[in-house]
């Protein structure tokens, strides 16, 4: 029995955003969007400084290394990292999507804008998935792949799968725990 590795792993992704994530964002107020549950969160906000992250009026947090413990951050940051880092990278290194990173990414400054741009990177790296033979699953991609250079495509895309499945989660828990906030 021949299995298409690519369609299989491509539909644990759809399946999740069609029948889990993407209902749970219908709505998302800007408020939710920016509510910071703890002091000292990271989030999307207006730019402060050039230094900052980011090629428009607004900025994301981040420090690599991360600190210990990582900062709690925000239903915004979520959007931006699962957006810029886990999708559109990945559609641009594995199928030539345009070039993107926290840098010169241009930041959502309200949930409508982040939600457009979260469904433009997930039909980007749809869109390549689908693109995919049988065999394109096992090749190797090398060393612009980071952590991933001498593992087969489909490491990359269960990680893939893995990042949107774990922050869409945290996304719906603090939706969540915004509504019930005192």
């Amino acid at each position: 029995m021949d299995i298409e590795w690519p369609v299989e792993l491509g539909d644990q992704l759809h399946r999740y955003w069609q029948e889990r994530l993407r209902p749970r964002l219908d709505g998302l107020t800007d408020g939710e969007y920016f509510w910071e549950p703890v002091p000292g969160c990271w989030t999307v906000r207006p730019r402060r400084t050039e230094q900052e992250a980011g090629g428009g009026t607004f900025t994301v947090d981040y420090a690599f290394p991360a600190p210990e413990p990582a900062p709690v951050t925000t239903i915004a940051w979520r959007l931006a990292h699962i957006t810029v880092h886990v999708l559109s990278k990945r559609a641009e290194m594995c199928f030539g999507g345009p070039p993107t990173d926290y840098d010169t990414h241009v930041y959502a400054g309200t949930a409508a804008e982040a939600l457009d741009q979260l469904d433009r990177a997930y039909e980007a790296w749809s869109s390549g998935m689908q693109s995919l033979g049988p065999m394109d699953a096992a090749r190797r991609r090398g060393p612009a792949a980071g952590p991933y250079a001498d593992r087969p495509l489909a490491a990359l895309i269960l990680h893939i799968n893995r990042e949107v499945i774990h922050h869409g989660a945290e996304i719906a828990l603090l939706r969540d725990l915004y509504l019930r906030r005192s």
